[in-house]
């Protein structure tokens, strides 16, 4: 247990699916000594995203970026895992296996709920998590459930190239299959990709978050100015999207001169969410841009 009070242990989630598979993931406990049963938690997820990366890549896992720094400071409950294929949890990683993913999300809130009692209060999605995040809050019932989003460097448009397309093309050419190394949690993982997953990929539908999201989930949008795998432009589209739900609503926040992974600016990234979340709490949070302070050592002024 922690100084502070806080437990977290690490859980084994049997996959209903593919029951070779157990879901990796820790369980941040605010005051582990009470009951469970009927309280809060917040989901954030890690996953191993491409988006046409350069061929060498440090990814995604569930204590990468900002996401350990951000269980262990929320005001409640949380708990944070790999998709499948991703770090600690088996099965095999694909570039396009949006459907896998969303399998997990079920699995990981339905063992939760069975076990400890929890309902699902926040979600947390980084880039592909974001994506995932987006299709379950708006087409599963407890997904629809879920009071507040954090969506952090989400992609809208599915088919645009950037940083890196060029690598994979060519090896498609030559070879038929791309070879991706990446290090993921210090260990080099080396995952194949052909054009049938890439096709997966890029045909993943987003359109449906201005009809079907719900209408009265909160949610912020954080993307970084210097994103070159993720077009800022695309945090505008979702912020256009879901800027005209009542009562839910959108707050924007644009982190200047922030790459996709936030590098050196994790304490900022959780900074702002629990700024946002308090400001919730306390009722004032409306549509619109979400700037708390600006930071003039990372702001060309």
């Amino acid at each position: 247990m922690a100084a502070n009070g806080r437990r977290s242990t690490k859980l084994y989630i049997p996959h209903p699916i593919q029951p070779e598979v157990s879901i990796c993931g820790v369980l941040e406990q605010y005051a582990p000594d009470q009951r469970t049963m009927g309280r809060k938690l917040a989901l954030v997820s890690g996953v191993l995203c491409s988006y046409f990366r350069e061929k060498h890549s440090n990814l995604a896992h569930k204590d990468y970026l900002f996401q350990r720094r951000l269980a262990e400071r929320l005001p409640f409950d949380s708990f944070r895992f790999d998709f499948r294929g991703n770090h600690e949890t088996g099965g095999t990683w694909k570039q396009g296996a949006f459907q896998d993913d969303l399998e997990d999300i079920d699995a990981v809130v339905s063992y939760l709920k069975a076990k400890y009692g929890y309902e699902i209060e926040l979600i947390v999605g980084h880039s592909r998590g974001s994506l995932v995040a987006f299709r379950w809050i708006s087409t599963t019932e407890e997904g629809r459930k879920v009071s507040a989003f954090i969506n952090v460097s989400a992609r809208h448009r599915m088919r645009v190239k950037t940083e890196g397309a060029q690598h994979w093309e060519e090896a498609f050419k030559k070879q038929g299959y791309f070879e991706w190394k990446v290090t993921v949690a210090r260990k080099q993982v080396i995952a194949k990709i052909n054009p049938q997953s890439v096709e997966d990929f890029c045909s993943w539908d987003t359109s449906f978050v201005w009809e079907q999201f719900p209408k009265d989930t909160d949610v912020l949008t954080i993307h970084g100015t210097a994103d070159k795998i993720v077009p800022v432009s695309d945090a505008m589209i979702y912020a256009r999207a879901l800027s005209d739900r009542s009562p839910g609503t959108h707050s924007l926040h644009l982190m200047e001169n922030a790459d996709h992974n936030f590098t050196k600016r994790q304490d900022e990234v959780v900074k702002v969410i629990l700024d946002w979340w308090e400001a919730r709490q306390r009722g004032e949070v409306t549509t619109g841009i979400w700037l708390t302070e600006i930071n003039p050592s990372t702001a060309k002024l």
